[in-house]
């Protein structure tokens, strides 16, 4: 199975002849290009035209991340998997409003029962969450009586309010306290983590989105508009609560991640190259579990496209 590479230092990625390698300050390090799906670039990295040339014909993409572990951007190579016909679907099920409904309202639906998936593991270990749950059945409840993805949205939006209460509960961390979610900039080393944790949800789902026919800029629930892509956004809402924020639960009560992995600068927090490891290696467990069966995504589009 192919694997993620997670570039951290500083240094240059080349082509030699027909494989890959990165060279900082810790020397020459090469990448096996047959195994290699995707590249996470979080340091300094000089790369030249050649080398997207060689990318491209691997079909290997590159995600891009700033000092901070915000995502910046994307190198996604050509579509090797061309279908004109799936494309025209795509648009055709985005164009009919109830065909688009139905579909935001299964990525609403699956993220409601991924959270209330969370929620009762956490309540059936001793954690006081009944009143946060009880809410958000009810909440979930309405999904399937909506009429408007704005609608569909606010009922989505609502969900995950009561959903944040629940952390502070959860991590009972007082250098981890949640407060209240803040994303440009987060506010706190918690909303730091799971910004992070989401960013890298989100480029992992547009890789597995790019072995399909699926077009990433045609998304259902996330509006398809100006920006770059929008359907990894809808399938992303998915997994987040199983993956992103069971992990953060994970290496906090483990203690496998502390306040001192994390430093504050300029009035924003960021996780350290320490922090981000721990995240990226953990992450990339837990997204691998889903992913390698090839299929997360197709059975929620294709079987209805």
């Amino acid at each position: 199975m192919k694997k993620t590479i997670y570039i951290f230092s500083d240094g240059e990625l080349k082509r030699k002849d027909n494989t890959l390698f990165f060279e900082g300050e810790n020397g020459r390090k090469f990448i096996p290009v047959e195994n290699t799906s995707e590249i996470m670039v979080f340091g300094e990295v000089s790369l030249n035209k050649r080398l997207f040339e060689f990318l491209t014909q691997s079909e290997i993409i590159l995600h891009f991340f700033n000092h901070y572990g915000y995502y910046v951007g994307s190198y996604y190579p050509r579509e090797h998997l061309n279908s004109g016909y799936m494309i025209l679907r795509q648009a055709e099920y985005y164009n009919d409003g109830s065909k688009r409904l139905y579909l935001a309202q299964k990525f609403v639906e699956g993220a409601y029962k991924n959270i209330k998936q969370v929620l009762k593991y956490y309540s059936n270990r001793g954690k006081d969450l009944e009143d946060v749950i009880y809410s958000i059945e009810k909440l979930g409840e309405s999904v399937d009586l909506t009429s408007t993805i704005n609608e569909l949205m606010a009922i989505e939006g609502n969900i995950r309010e009561y959903y944040y209460k629940a952390f502070d509960e959860i991590i009972q961390n007082p250098d981890f306290k949640f407060d209240f979610r803040s994303k440009r900039p987060p506010q706190n080393f918690l909303n730091t983590l799971i910004s992070f944790g989401n960013s890298l949800m989100y480029t992992t789902t547009l890789s597995e989105i790019y072995k399909t026919h699926l077009d990433p800029r045609i998304g259902f629930l996330h509006a398809t508009n100006f920006r770059r892509f929008s359907l990894n956004l809808d399938v992303s809402e998915i997994f987040k609560p199983i993956i992103v924020d069971m992990t953060i639960f994970t290496l906090l009560s483990k203690k496998w991640l502390l306040k001192k992995t994390l430093k504050k600068m300029q009035k924003d927090y960021y996780s350290k190259k320490k922090g981000k490891k721990y995240l990226c290696r953990n992450l990339k467990i837990n997204l691998l579990q889903l992913l390698n069966t090839g299929i997360f995504l197709t059975m929620f589009l294709i079987e209805d496209l």
